[in-house]
C-alpha cells in the first residue's frame, strides 16, 4: 500500500477543482491525478453529486482539492513556493501559472483558480543570505522592484550595479 503524506494541503474551491488539479499536473514534473469522486450525501455544501473531491500529486507532494461551492476566497495568507534553479525554470513556471491569471510583486502571481504562488530562483536566497549585508539590502531594493523575478538583474544588485 502506498504511503500516504500526514500533511496534504488542502484547497477549496468554489468550483472546479478538477479542472484546477489538471492545470496544476500539467505545469510540474512528477504530478498526477490520483483518485476522483463525488460526495455520495447530501451535505452543507451541495446535494448528492455536486460536491468533488479530487486527489493529486504534484511535483510528488500530495494534495486534495474539493469544489464544494463558496467559503472563503484564497488570500496572501498561503501561497505555494516553486524554487527554481535558473531564470529558464522560473520563466516556465512564471507563464505556465501566470495563463488566465494575475501578475503581482516580487515574483507573487495568483493563478486563473485564485491560489498564490511565488516563483522564486534559488539565487534569491544566497544573495539575501551573504553576510555582507549591504549587498543584500541590494538584493532586496532590486527584488521589491521586480513582478517576475530576474536572476541578471538580482547578480547585477548584489555586484553593486
Amino acid at each position: 500500500m502506498a504511503e500516504i503524506a500526514k500533511i496534504r494541503p488542502h484547497l477549496w474551491f468554489a468550483r472546479g477543482a478538477r479542472e484546477a488539479a489538471e492545470f496544476y499536473v500539467s505545469i510540474f514534473p512528477d504530478s498526477r491525478i490520483d483518485a476522483t469522486m463525488t460526495i455520495p450525501a447530501e451535505t452543507p455544501s451541495g446535494p448528492v453529486g455536486t460536491v468533488e473531491q479530487v486527489e493529486f500529486t504534484l511535483a510528488g507532494q500530495q494534495f486534495i482539492a474539493l469544489a464544494a461551492g463558496e467559503l472563503d476566497p484564497f488570500n496572501h495568507a498561503i501561497s505555494f513556493l516553486v524554487r527554481c534553479e535558473d531564470q529558464a525554470e522560473v520563466d516556465r513556471y512564471w507563464e505556465a501559472l501566470l495563463d488566465g491569471g494575475e501578475a503581482e510583486r516580487c515574483g507573487w502571481l495568483r493563478d486563473r483558480h485564485g491560489v498564490s504562488w511565488q516563483i522564486v530562483p534559488r539565487q534569491l536566497d544566497e544573495l539575501m543570505a551573504d553576510p555582507d549585508r549591504e549587498k543584500a539590502a541590494r538584493v532586496v531594493s532590486a527584488m521589491l522592484g521586480m513582478v517576475k523575478l530576474d536572476v541578471a538583474g538580482l547578480e547585477r544588485a548584489a555586484a553593486g550595479g
